[in-house]
């Protein structure tokens, strides 16, 4: 693909384009693609966690949407690894279910929400590039998926924990490594490369092929874009360092050397401690 079509990462399209009506269907073709079925976004909501805050340059961008069937579909792209992200997915869907139900409703008025997890990260050991989880209740003895009975508009239905837990997906894009042919495979090489082949018929990509174009961008935005494309460089860089020469050296000079470098690339104390071994006020102390 020549220079004249180069593609703007998807990451950064999230923080800003995409967030836009006109390219609803960009994300729409993503989600088809993921969920297997057709989706399609009402609107994006705002919450904390898909904020643009001044402090949050580059390393996640979160987007929350609500599709047609009133559910709620989170997306996070995370650049580089953070301690207990685990954790953190869980808390972020819990938030999102309570941020939808008011104060005084009944609890069928929960909406299912989708957790897709976008990592340019090495998180866990696994062959796969794409995992997916779900709570489901299997008899221990029979195997057999419990079905609920409940009520809907004073109706009898019968309605599986799958129609109403949420969904988790983890798309560790580093692991795919392969000749894109299923449209799944050409929205991953698009997540990891920024590659889309002309012509193809995967939903959204070709929307994103003429939509998310380098050269459309104003010289101030594509500026501020290579900036991010550096930002993220140097500090997967400065993280790998602080891997093999922080922990595996466990030299204190060297791990203070390479703390230094992280906060100057904005990351949190957190997660200068858990690549480091440093202590809070070691790193404040810096």
């Amino acid at each position: 693909m020549g220079e004249d079509n180069k593609i703007i990462r998807f990451d950064w399209a999230a923080k800003r384009l995409l967030r836009n009506k006109a390219n609803f269907g960009v994300l729409e073709g993503f989600l088809t693609v993921l969920l297997d079925e057709k989706i399609t976004i009402v609107e994006i909501l705002e919450s904390e966690g898909n904020q643009i805050h001044a402090d949050d340059k580059f390393n996640r961008v979160d987007i929350k949407a609500r599709n047609s069937k009133d559910e709620i579909v989170i997306i996070e792209i995370q650049n580089t690894r953070e301690a207990w992200y685990l954790e953190r997915i869980l808390y972020g869907v819990a938030k999102t279910i309570t941020e939808h139900i008011s104060l005084g409703d009944k609890y069928n008025t929960v909406k299912k929400v989708y957790s897709i997890n976008i990592l340019y990260f090495d998180l866990g050991i696994g062959l796969d590039y794409l995992y997916h989880g779900q709570n489901s209740f299997v008899g221990v003895h029979t195997g057999d998926k419990l079905v609920i009975n409940t009520r809907d508009k004073d109706v009898l239905v019968q309605k599986k924990p799958e129609e109403i837990f949420p969904e988790y997906f983890l798309i560790r894009v580093n692991e795919f490594n392969k000749v894109a042919v299923t449209p799944l495979e050409e929205w991953v090489a698009y997540l990891k490369d920024g590659v889309i082949t002309p012509g193809t018929s995967a939903p959204g990509l070709e929307e994103a092929r003429q939509k998310l174009q380098y050269y459309s961008m104003s010289e101030e935005e594509r500026h501020a874009y290579d900036e991010h494309i550096n930002a993220i460089m140097i500090q997967n860089d400065v993280i790998s360092t602080a891997h093999l020469e922080g922990r595996e050296e466990g030299e204190m000079k060297k791990a203070k050397e390479i703390a230094r470098k992280m906060k100057q690339t904005g990351l949190s104390i957190e997660m200068i401690e858990d690549m480091t071994g440093l202590t809070k006020n070691e790193i404040e102390d810096l």
